[in-house]
């Protein structure tokens, strides 16, 4: 459902820069997945026009991009610097592609081009600028909210512990209860011992 709802967009978006479905070209056949932990993991196809394909997510991907919801923005808003946070296995050149068509490709003037069709240039002009600043607005906005939340709840909240670090604990607190009753069994025959070499 999700694959089908995002290829439509991603293909205008190609089609709109022209350019970049010649390089897509070079990996004609190949599928790659995206992962935005966990709301976003779906496959895509290039086909021979260098556009994307809906594909089953059964198929085995050829690559695939990893990247956090908490980089989405910045990566939305053309930050450099989000693009190195993407993460990468599988074919290393089919990736590195796709990541580098994201960063060279302009959202907001297709965004532009395609409300000038509607509502003129002049105007088009302005929503899209509006647009991009309101998003680069709540990129910096995000970023300062997820900081703020990630210093309370290491720092502030003593509940909110990491689930490893609560299963190390208790794995730890089972591991001496046994030690201890290994003891205490061991003293109990101990005790015994020198119970009957005192009879």
């Amino acid at each position: 459902m999700l694959t089908s709802i995002a290829i439509a967009p991603i293909n205008h978006v190609l089609r709109s820069e022209g350019w970049p479905c010649g390089r897509l070209q070079s990996f004609i056949g190949q599928t790659a997945c995206i992962q935005i932990p966990p709301f976003v993991n779906f496959k895509i196809l290039i086909d021979a026009k260098g556009e994307t394909q809906q594909i089953d997510n059964s198929f085995c991907a050829d690559t695939t991009l990893t990247l956090s919801p908490f980089i989405l923005p910045k990566i939305l808003a053309r930050e450099t610097a989000a693009f190195e946070l993407i993460k990468i296995s599988g074919n290393q050149s089919f990736a590195e592609e796709l990541i580098n068509i994201g960063k060279q490709i302009n959202l907001n003037m297709i965004i532009e081009h395609d409300l000038s069709k509607i509502v003129g240039d002049i105007p088009a002009h302005r929503i899209a600028n509006t647009g991009e600043h309101l998003m680069q607005w709540q990129t910096k906005n995000f970023g300062r909210i997820s900081q703020a939340l990630a210093e309370y709840w290491t720092e502030e909240n003593i509940v909110l512990t990491k689930r490893a670090t609560s299963n190390q604990f208790i794995q730890e607190v089972t591991n001496l209860q046994h030690t201890i009753e290994k003891l205490e069994q061991r003293l109990d025959r101990l005790t015994q011992q020198n119970t009957l070499t005192g009879k």
